[in-house]
């Protein structure tokens, strides 16, 4: 693995404790892969805690700034994450549970997402390593009708 991708300069980390062990270890590899992490939470294991403050610290700081920060926010399913992420304006967060990984390259290529929700109890960490290095290496479609596509989801 090789090169940080210039469109990122900044990926911010979220997780409840469904998926804080997945974050963990995720976030030591985007590390010495030479990425800029900030964490955002959860920063302890705790059984009871509720996942969309996180995920909006996260997704607040990727709409600070979308075109060059992104977002990889962890939870058991990826799906509640993924609305708390997109209540926030410039935020397009796409969710990956297991499957076919070309949804995750299709979700940059088309829409520019720029937060990916992992579903930690359906993806094995190996796993949701490669299809977050895919994702963050994943150029955005610059053909009309793409722009124009998620501008409207902008509004």
């Amino acid at each position: 693995m090789t090169a940080v991708p210039a469109q990122f300069q900044t990926i911010y980390l979220a997780s409840d404790h469904a998926g804080f062990a997945h974050k963990e270890q995720i976030r030591s590899w985007l590390l010495s892969e030479g990425f800029a992490i900030v964490d955002v939470g959860a920063y302890v294991l705790n059984p009871l805690d509720d996942f969309p403050g996180f995920m909006q610290a996260a997704a607040k700081g990727v709409a600070h700034n979308p075109d060059s920060n992104c977002a990889i926010i962890f939870g058991g399913s990826g799906q509640g994450e993924a609305m708390a992420a997109n209540r926030i304006k410039g935020v397009r967060a796409t969710v990956y549970y297991g499957g076919n990984e070309s949804i995750v390259t299709l979700s940059r290529e088309h829409n520019n997402a720029n937060v990916l929700s992992i579903g930690a109890r359906f993806v094995a960490v190996d796993d949701a390593k490669k299809v977050i290095w895919n994702w963050l290496h994943t150029a955005t479609n610059s053909d009309e009708k793409y722009q124009r596509r998620n501008r409207a989801l902008d509004v």
